[in-house]
C-alpha cells in the first residue's frame, strides 16, 4: 500500500500491514513501487512476501523489478500510469494447482482511453518463484486469454469444490454475460459463458466471493448491486438478486463477513449491510455508517468510503478514496446492524495511501465437505501428454469434435459431469486424430472429457448449452 519513496520522505512512502501475529502491525518503509487501486501480492505460508504487482510491473521480495517483470498490460492507458493502474481488481494472483513453486497472474488494463472503462484483452502470466535464486521470474508473460469487450477490472477467483482447482471470473461489458475459466493441474480451461443478472455498462466497482465460496457479489457505479449463489463444482451462478442502492453517492466497494452471512456495500458516503441468508435480501439492507465529514489531514482529502477487503484478522478494512492517512475498519463484521462496529478513520497510517487495498481471493478455502465433487480423481497422477484437447465448437449444443495427437494405442474416451460421474464412454481408434461426439441427450452444463491411452491421458472441459 501507499506511495513510493523512502521513510525520509514521509508522509510519502510504502505501507506494510503485517498480520502474521494475528493483529496488524503497520509500518512505513522504503519502496520504489507505487500503487493506485490495482494491487495484488502474495506471501508464503510463513507470511514472507513473495512478489507484488501494481498492474504495470512485478516487484520481487526485495522490491526490485522481478526478472522479466516489466511491461505488463501493454497499452496506451498503462503508459499513462507508470505508478500503478487506477481501477480496482485489474489483477489477481492464483497458485498453480499443479506446481507449488508456480503462480498465475491474471491481469488486464483499460484499452479504450479516455472513453469507457473497457478491457479488450484479459492476460495471464506465469511466475516461477524458484528462478533467479529464489526471487522469482516471469516465465510466460502477457498471454492473451480473451480478446473481447470486457468490463475493466473486477477480476476475482474462488477455489473449486475439490479444494485444489480455481475458478476465475470476469464480466463482458454492456451484457449480462459472465466469463469463467477453470485452472487445474492440466492447465486453463474456458471461457465458460453464462448469461445471468442485469445488463451492465462499463463502470468502476468491485466483485467478491464470500469466504465459503457459495455467494458472489458484483457492485458497480451504474447498475448497483447483484448477489448470486455460486456452485463451486460447476462454476455456475444462480438465484440472482438485484438491489438498487438508492442514495446520491457513487458506489465502489463490497466485502463479505468472515462467516459469509453479511455483505457490506460501500458507496461514497454510506456503508450498508445485507443479510445474504435472509429470504428477502433487499429488505435486510441496514445503514451502518454515514460519512462523518472527516478530512485526513485536511481538505480536500476526505475520508470517504471506497473499496473494501476482508483481512486475515477477520475485520474488514475500507480505503478512503483519497490519498489520506487513514483506513476505516469494521471490527465485528459477523454481527448484525450497528453491532458490526464500523469505526470511521479508525486505522491511522504512517504514510499517504492512494485508496489501495490488495485483491485477494480466499487462499485458505478447502474442499466443500459433502459435495459430490469434494474429492480429487486419479487424473492428477496420470501422465499428461497434451494438457488441452482441441474441441470445436465450445460451447456447443452437444455435438462437438475432439482433436488430439495420434497414438499407437486404442484410446478410451470418458466424459464426466460436474459431480464427477462418468456419463459417456467410447473407444477411440488407434492412430486417429479426431473424434466426433454426441451428448445431446445430456442436460446443459460443464463436462470434463478425457481420452486415455494406457497410462497417457489428455483432457478438456466443454460447455453444453
Amino acid at each position: 500500500m501507499g506511495y513510493g519513496g523512502s521513510q525520509a520522505t514521509i508522509p510519502f512512502g510504502g505501507i506494510d500491514m503485517n498480520f502474521i501475529s494475528g493483529s496488524p502491525v503497520i509500518s512505513s518503509f522504503t519502496r520504489e513501487m507505487e500503487f493506485r487501486r490495482a494491487v495484488s501480492n502474495i506471501c508464503d505460508s510463513n507470511g514472507n512476501l513473495l512478489f507484488v504487482t501494481n498492474g504495470v510491473y512485478i516487484a520481487d521480495a526485495t522490491g526490485d523489478t522481478m526478472q522479466n517483470g516489466s511491461g505488463l498490460n501493454p497499452s496506451v492507458y498503462t503508459s499513462w500510469y507508470p505508478d500503478g493502474l487506477p481501477p480496482h481488481q485489474m489483477n489477481i494472483i492464483v497458485p498453480n494447482p499443479g506446481n507449488t513453486n508456480s503462480y498465475y497472474l491474471f491481469h488486464c488494463t483499460v484499452d479504450d482511453p479516455p472513453g469507457n472503462l473497457l478491457t479488450r484483452y484479459l492476460y495471464y502470466s506465469e511466475i516461477d518463484i524458484t528462478a533467479n535464486g529464489g526471487l522469482g521470474a516471469i516465465t510466460t508473460k502477457n498471454q492473451i486469454l480473451l480478446n473481447d469487450t470486457l468490463n475493466a477490472g473486477k477480476l476475482t477467483a474462488c477455489k473449486h469444490a475439490n479444494g485444489r482447482d480455481w475458478w476465475i471470473i470476469c464480466h463482458k461489458g454492456f451484457t449480462n454475460i459472465y466469463l469463467k475459466f477453470l485452472l487445474t493441474p492440466s492447465g486453463l480451461f474456458g471461457p465458460f459463458i453464462q448469461s445471468i443478472g442485469v445488463v451492465r455498462a462499463a463502470d468502476a466497482g468491485q466483485a467478491q466471493f464470500s469466504p465459503d465460496g457459495l455467494k458472489f457479489a458484483y457492485y458497480g457505479l451504474i447498475e448497483d448491486l447483484d448477489i448470486f449463489s455460486f456452485d463451486r463444482c460447476t462454476g455456475l451462478l444462480s438465484n440472482p438478486v438485484h438491489v438498487a442502492i438508492n442514495d446520491s453517492s457513487s458506489g465502489v466497494g463490497v466485502s463479505f463477513s468472515s462467516n459469509s452471512k453479511f455483505l457490506y456495500v460501500s458507496s461514497l458516503r454510506y456503508v450498508y449491510q445485507f443479510d445474504v441468508s435472509a429470504p428477502n435480501i433487499p429488505a435486510s439492507q441496514t445503514t451502518v455508517a454515514v460519512w462523518d465529514g472527516f478530512y485526513s489531514p485536511n481538505p480536500p482529502l476526505g475520508t470517504y468510503f471506497d473499496i473494501a477487503q476482508l483481512a486475515p484478522d477477520g475485520k474488514i478494512y475500507i480505503s478512503t478514496g483519497n490519498g489520506t492517512l487513514h483506513l476505516h475498519v469494521i471490527n465485528q463484521p459477523d454481527s448484525a446492524g450497528l453491532a458490526c462496529d464500523l469505526v470511521q478513520h479508525g486505522v491511522p497510517l504512517p504514510a499517504y495511501n492512494f485508496n489501495s487495498l490488495p485483491n485477494h481471493p480466499n487462499y485458505f478455502l478447502g474442499a466443500l465437505a459433502g459435495s459430490p465433487c469434494d474429492t480429487l480423481t486419479s487424473l492428477a497422477t496420470e501422465v499428461i501428454i497434451n494438457p488441452k484437447l482441441n474441441v470445436f465448437p465450445n460451447p456447443n449444443n452437444g455435438y462437438f469434435t475432439l482433436g488430439f495427437n495420434a497414438q499407437k494405442e486404442v484410446g478410451i474416451l470418458e466424459i464426466f459431469d460436474a459431480m464427477g460421474r462418468m456419463v459417456y464412454g467410447e473407444k477411440v481408434a488407434q492412430w486417429s486424430q479426431y473424434k466426433k461426439v454426441d451428448i445431446t441427450n445430456l442436460p446443459a452444463g460443464i463436462y470434463y472429457c478425457r481420452i486415455k491411452w494406457e497410462a497417457k491421458v489428455a483432457g478438456v472441459n466443454i460447455l453444453k448449452e
